[in-house]
This record gives structure tokens, C-alpha cells and sequence, in this order.
């Protein structure tokens, strides 16, 4: 039976990062994938993901500029564009613009707060509700490569990548644990890192781990989200001049949007409601199929606040959001096992130093925030 010291379990945003960080400190990696890394099932597929400073809590946006110090070395040692810088755009009354904006100046971070009008004459393409906070150094996060990058470091730094390797059980053996494969392999692991996603909730009853851990871990919620490609109303080159990023949220409707860049054939941008779709028991029940009630929400919210697009879809797709009550991550170990779970909902921004605090963790060089540690969980600010 092969052996290893750390069996880091999914290859998406947040294994890849950790799997990277290990290996490039002289660890014995395997990094088991069930499909192959950044593939379509899973939440860190794609050309188009977030990155941003705002967060209602300062906690939130110093995380970000640590991750951003991540992105900047993983774009060196890659030589890979990684994140496209673009420019934010915040507002709607539950979006609270101007408490962004505090917790901006807090930071030192560049921003303005600018009224409906000030914002509308800048960005003609967006129809505005409320105040709109703009941040000029957030922008759109290339996945997949991003993924490929993070794996590419692995595996130059001796770490093993097992694809189709989908993990079904992590028993307890002789001072380690025993990895199995749904066809039958194992493979013997001194230490084991879970970075699974919206496969997470399927595999925990399977993990070796002490009842009390499982008890202290929050109900994790999968959502098959579904997201909608507009083309753009005029013919500019987008690509030279790209739409900023958007997130608005007033009451009962949250809704988010970005360049859709290589995903949708830099035809358009990307739309989406926030926690729109269905909740699966698992990411293992996804089917890929669009609720038509959603479609036609995203369609009227486009007609009604997006005049620079035209409201019908030319492409559409489903992706998985792995959300905690409070939407904070999971970053915890017992005994051996690291269980990770970056919410994909926001935690692709955050990949570099997700892998960063799980590496630590996982060999004892450092600690992780109290907030995602299960017996030290904080109410959210």
C-alpha cells in the first residue's frame, strides 16, 4: 500500500493552495482528486470568481489583503495573470455602502463612496438604488487556472496527484489513517487534510473522527447555484475596458455580477441571485438542471438595473455554493484530520491563505482564527 505523510483530499481552490504549501515546505503529499482538479462538478471551476476588499467587518477585508500578498506570489512563481483587475461596485440598502466604506478607510484601502447619479454618469451600463461604494483594486479570479497553478507548484515541489481518486472512507490505523477509493485502492496517510466542498457533508459520517468534533460542526448547506451569461448592448471592447464587478443587495433580492471573461466567450457578463438555487443533501446530487422560476427572476432584474445588457441569456450554468449558517469557514483539525471548508459562496478570494492556515494547522507551525475554529466560534460582525 502506498503511504504518504499528508493525503490532502480535493484538488479544488482550497486543497490546491494547501497541497502547494506543504510540499513547498519539504513535505510527502499525495493530493487525491475524485475527477481531475478544477473540473465542472465542483466550485472552483472556470474563468470567473470575485476578488474583493468589501466586507462589513474589518476581521473579512485584512484576510483579503493577506490572501492578495498569496495571489502575488502565485502570479510570480507562475508567471500567469491570475486575477484581472476591474474595479468593484457595492450598493443596495442591505449591501450598507457606507459601512464598506468605513471599514475601507479602516484598512487603508482605496475607495469611494459616490451617490446614485455620481455613479450612474460613470458607469451608464448599471441602473443605481442607493450610495455605491467603488473599489478600484478588486477584480475577476481566474479558477481554473488559478487551480492549475496552485497544482503545477505541487507537484514541482514533489507533492503526487492522484486523479479519479474519489474518496469514500478515512478509517484510523495504526497511528494513521487509511484512505479508500470508491474502486477499491488505499492508500496509508500519516495525516489528512479534507478539502472536499460540497462533497464534505457526504464523507463526513465516513472520517474517523471523535464524535464531539462532528458534533461541533454547523450544519453545511450545498446549493446547486445557477448563473446566467447577457450579452453586452453595445459593441465596446470590454476587454480593454471591462465592466467593474457588482454585488447589490436590498431586500429580498441579492443579486451579483461580474466580466464573464474566457467562461462566456468575453461575450458578456456573468449574473447571478445569490443563494438562488436548490439545496442538494450533497454535491453529489447535482443535475445540472435551471429552475426556470430563477432564470426568469435574473432576466426581469437584468431588463429592470442592467440597461447595458440585453436581457436574454446566451448561456447558462449551475455551480455549487457550500455555505455554515453564518458563512463562515471551517478550519479545524482533530486528532490527525484537518477538515477545511472555505464557504464557496466568498472563499475563492481567499485560496492562497486558506492553504497557507490549513498547512499550518495541519503540521502544528501555526494557529488559524479563533472564528473558524468549531469550539471557538465568534457571533459574526
Amino acid at each position: 500500500m502506498e503511504s504518504t505523510e499528508y493525503a490532502v483530499v480535493g484538488a479544488g481552490l482550497s486543497g490546491a493552495a494547501t497541497a502547494w504549501h506543504l510540499a513547498s515546505r519539504g513535505h510527502d503529499v499525495a493530493l487525491l482528486e475524485r475527477s481531475t482538479p478544477a473540473n465542472d462538478a465542483g466550485s472552483s471551476h472556470g474563468s470567473a470568481r470575485i476578488f474583493r476588499y468589501a466586507y462589513p467587518s474589518e476581521f473579512y477585508t485584512g484576510l483579503v489583503q493577506e490572501a492578495k500578498t498569496g495571489w502575488d506570489e502565485l502570479a510570480r512563481l507562475s508567471g500567469k495573470q491570475l486575477i484581472t483587475p476591474t474595479g468593484a461596485v457595492d450598493y443596495g440598502a442591505i449591501r450598507q455602502p457606507e459601512r464598506l466604506a468605513a471599514v475601507l478607510a479602516a484598512r487603508a484601502i482605496d475607495h469611494e463612496l459616490l451617490t446614485p447619479e455620481e455613479a450612474h454618469r460613470r458607469w451608464p451600463q448599471i441602473t443605481f438604488d442607493t450610495q455605491v461604494l467603488w473599489h478600484p483594486d478588486a477584480g475577476v479570479i481566474d479558477a481554473h487556472e488559478s487551480v492549475a497553478a496552485m497544482v503545477d507548484q505541487a507537484v514541482t515541489h514533489g507533492a503526487g496527484l492522484h486523479i479519479n481518486w474519489a474518496v469514500t472512507s478515512i478509517a484510523a490505523s495504526n497511528g494513521g489513517y487509511v484512505l479508500t477509493s470508491e474502486d477499491g485502492r488505499t492508500l496509508r496517510a500519516a495525516n489528512v487534510i479534507v478539502a472536499a466542498g460540497g462533497w464534505l457533508p457526504q464523507l463526513l459520517g465516513s472520517l474517523a473522527l471523535p464524535s464531539s468534533f462532528l458534533a461541533g460542526i454547523p450544519r453545511i448547506e450545498v446549493r446547486q447555484e445557477q448563473a446566467y451569461h447577457f450579452p453586452y448592448a453595445d459593441s465596446a471592447d470590454h476587454e480593454v475596458s471591462p465592466w467593474p464587478t457588482f454585488i447589490h443587495k436590498r431586500e429580498g433580492w441579492q443579486a451579483y455580477g461580474l466580466p464573464g471573461g474566457r467562461d462566456a466567450g468575453f461575450r458578456g457578463q456573468k449574473v447571478a441571485e445569490y443563494n438562488g438555487g436548490k439545496v442538494l443533501p450533497s454535491a453529489a446530487d447535482q443535475d445540472g438542471q435551471i429552475n426556470p422560476d430563477n432564470r426568469r427572476r435574473v432576466i426581469e432584474y437584468v431588463a429592470q438595473y442592467l440597461p447595458g445588457l440585453v436581457p436574454e441569456p446566451y448561456a447558462e450554468t449551475t455551480c455549487l455554493f457550500t455555505n455554515t449558517p453564518t458563512e463562515d469557514f471551517i478550519l479545524d483539525r482533530a486528532d490527525g484530520i484537518t477538515i477545511l471548508s472555505p464557504c464557496s459562496g466568498h472563499g475563492a478570494k481567499f485560496a492562497p491563505l486558506i492553504g497557507r492556515l490549513a498547512a499550518d494547522l495541519a503540521t502544528g507551525a501555526g494557529s488559524v482564527p479563533d472564528r473558524f475554529r468549531l469550539e471557538k466560534r465568534l457571533v459574526p460582525q
